[in-house]
Order: structure tokens, then sequence, then C-alpha cells
């Protein structure tokens, strides 16, 4: 009886996901079935994708960013997964320190910023017009991409 009902829950919760992804792809593409069964088919993919995943903070946040499209979750998952790789490994630990302060929950966010303000770092080093440099660096201490953007604006 037991193993009966257990059966009957995953299958009924089985048809409710693919309830759920079914209506996802008729609202994507509402006249267009051959869309439809291509929406679904990925989002089914996606769906079981993200059914093995391991990193559990990083789901949170997929799902959080896309309740409702598996696709976009899997996207999601698989960027910030290769992301919170690439800032375990940088060497700038000052600018690492922004990147993590500005967005501690987003890794890919933190990636795109701390390269940008490594880029802007190494910039600002090797600026000639000193009264510009210190003028930027005065306004935007903590920000060599701010510091970089003001610099230009000063300098040419």
């Amino acid at each position: 009886m037991l193993i009966v009902l257990l059966s009957y829950s995953i299958t009924s919760f089985s048809q409710s996901i693919e309830s759920k992804i079914r209506d996802f792809a008729r609202r994507e593409y509402p006249d267009d079935r051959k869309m439809q069964d291509y929406v679904y088919n990925k989002q089914m993919s996606s769906y079981r994708y993200m059914q093995t995943v391991t990193d559990l903070e990083i789901e949170k946040f997929a799902i959080q960013e896309y309740n409702e499209d598996y696709s976009m979750q899997q996207y999601v998952y698989n960027k910030q997964v290769a992301s919170k790789s690439y800032i375990k490994t940088v060497t700038d630990s000052e600018v690492k320190k922004i990147a993590v302060t500005e967005y501690p929950n987003d890794y890919s966010m933190q990636q795109y910023v701390y390269n940008k303000q490594v880029a802007a770092k190494d910039y600002m080093s090797k600026v000639t017009n000193y009264n510009a440099k210190a003028k930027a660096v005065r306004e935007y201490p903590n920000d060599y991409s701010m510091q970089k953007y003001i610099y230009d604006k000063l300098a040419y």
C-alpha cells in the first residue's frame, strides 16, 4: 500500500512538473507547436539537470533568479559555479574584497567587478597626469574603476 501511494505521489509530482513546463512553453510560444515542443524538451532536460546539482548555495541563487525557467536556472547555475571557482583563484586580495563587498551573493558579478577593477587599477598605475590622478584617488579611494573614469574626464 505504501509503495503504491509513494509511486502515485512521485508520478503525480512528475506530471505536475511536466504540466507546469508544458504551460510555460505555451505561454512562451502560444501559436507555435514546434517551438512549444522545443521549449518543453529543453526545460525538461534543464529540470532534470537541476535535480543533480551539488552546490546548494548556487542552486538557491539560480532558482531565486528564475523561479519558473529551468533553462535559465541551469545557465545561471553553471555561470555562477564557474565564477565561484574563478574568484577562489584571484590574486589581488584588495580588489577581491571590493568585488565581494559589492556583490556578496553573486559570483558572476564578483568576477565582472574584479576584472574591471584590476584593469582600472593597472591603468591607474601607469597614468602620468599626477594632479588628475590625485583628485581621482581622493574622490574614490576604494574604487579603481571610478578613479579611471574621473581621471579620464580630468586628464583629457
